[in-house]
């Protein structure tokens, strides 16, 4: 069941002036470079494997490659800041869910694609403990952030019912909204309680939890521009209902939150006739480069792709070594040679031995630096860049993974320490990339002890 719903009416940009007359309507026309404004967020502007990537990023980006324009983006530290750079005519404007509000309305004109949201429930999907109703609530333990929207709404709705459900607020320095979900899926704790759009964000990750309870209102929010530029509203609610950008607009929905992001389990991997996959002999061949053993480098593309040539991530990424489309490019292996698995598995080997050499003066120990180097493959270089900053300043161990930088990429996903000044590449959901590595080096190990 999708929650978040958007709607392809032109948003009303309110008054007498929300109908613009053909005189004004044709005496403004997008500027050379539209300046847009937006946070790092997991849906809306985010750096995955080096490439930049969001949903209102793609969107934007749709708007301005159809109009032949440039796009120029501005990243904010918080929204206050996003609204001020819109009302200072920093930004023209704001690629953001903003909440379509009484606070905001003297400030910013919504456009675009309305997003509806609510609050819903995060349970497991168990068929027989299901709740179906708030009133079940009571006699629950529900967890959620300290002093968050969602308390508000937990405390709200508590009194409405008589009392009786068992709020936990967590402090946000412990645990986000997103770890709260994590530790739903794993049974941690009970229940919680997220927006939609980030609850069916993070299902694609955990495919085990139920959210189709709604616990509050709907919640508007939209693009913004400023009161002053009507004609640009205008405009964008015209674009957004043409044919191809609504066709955009629904495979960016599928693309961040329908699309399953699980990653491959062994649990279940048998090895057959002292093989770890048909490619073994190209695994033994390439790995001699990178003077990794090659069990390791089989263990990484099993990982990447469960050996299958054929599968496309989400992101992207192809290949048995899923391998980006402009890393490929970057590193010459075409589009229709993504597919082969020497090519890509050769081409895996370059972007390993390209990562070995930026990282080994930050990493001396060669063997530690391989976690390095598999960590940079999953995320990008940039996010490991981040995390060895972040250990160096919060005490950590800047030359170890386990317990150390491991620790700090999974910080990245937490605003006080992705805006920290330290960092330069923004939010990152550092936990699947910390399982990644623990994934490889397990299944390396399982191989090591068969093979």
């Amino acid at each position: 069941m999708i929650l978040t719903l958007y709607i392809y009416v032109a948003i009303s940009c309110g008054g007498e002036n929300s109908t613009l007359d053909r005189d004004e309507k044709t005496s403004h026309k997008f500027p050379d470079t539209l300046r847009v404004g937006t946070l790092y967020s997991p849906t809306s502007y985010f750096i995955y494997r080096e490439e930049t990537m969001g949903y209102d990023y793609d969107l934007v980006s749709k708007l301005t490659t159809d109009k032949d324009i440039k796009l120029k983006i501005e990243i904010a530290p918080n929204l206050n800041t996003l609204i001020e750079m819109l009302d200072t005519g920093y930004i023209d404007l704001i690629a953001y869910e903003i909440p379509i509000t009484a606070e905001y309305k003297s400030k910013v004109i919504p456009c675009g694609v309305e997003n509806i949201t609510y609050q819903v429930l995060v349970q497991p999907r168990l068929k027989e403990n299901l709740i179906n109703d708030v009133t079940e609530l009571v006699g629950k333990d529900v967890y959620v952030e300290k002093d968050s929207k969602y308390q508000y709404r937990l405390n709200n709705l508590n009194n409405e019912l008589g009392g009786g459900i068992n709020i936990h607020p967590i402090n946000r320095d412990t645990l986000i909204s997103e770890e709260l979900v994590a530790m739903v899926s794993t049974g941690a704790i009970p229940l919680t309680i997220v927006d939609s759009d980030i609850a069916q964000l993070n299902r694609t990750y955990f495919n085990n939890l139920d959210i189709s309870l709604k616990v509050s209102f709907p919640q508007r929010s939209a693009w913004g521009v400023s009161p002053s530029k009507l004609w640009l509203a205008d405009s964008i609610n015209q674009w957004i209902n043409q044919e191809q950008p609504k066709e955009t607009q629904s495979w960016l929905l599928k693309r961040y939150f329908e699309l399953s992001k699980n990653e491959f389990s062994f649990s279940n991997f048998k090895f057959k006739d002292g093989r770890i996959s048909p490619y073994d002999n190209l695994f033994k061949k390439y790995a001699k480069e990178i003077d990794w053993d090659w069990r390791l480098l089989a263990a990484q593309a099993f990982t990447e792709s469960h050996f299958d040539t054929t599968v496309v991530s989400w992101a992207g990424a192809r290949g048995i070594m899923q391998i980006m489309p402009s890393t490929a490019r970057a590193y010459g292996l075409t589009d229709d040679k993504m597919a082969n698995p020497e090519a890509s598995i050769s081409t895996a080997v370059k972007i390993i031995k390209s990562l070995d050499k930026s990282l080994s003066k930050y990493v001396p120990d060669k063997n530690e630096r391989l976690k390095f180097i598999i960590a940079a493959y999953n995320s990008g270089i940039a996010h490991v860049y981040d995390a060895i900053a972040l250990a160096k300043k919060y005490g950590k161990n800047p030359q170890m993974w386990d317990g150390n930088v491991a620790e700090t990429i999974l910080m990245k996903s937490k605003p006080e320490y992705y805006n920290d000044e330290v960092c330069k590449y923004g939010y990152f959901r550092g936990r699947q990339t910390v399982a990644y590595v623990k994934k490889i080096m397990d299944f390396y190990d399982r191989c090591k002890q068969v093979i």
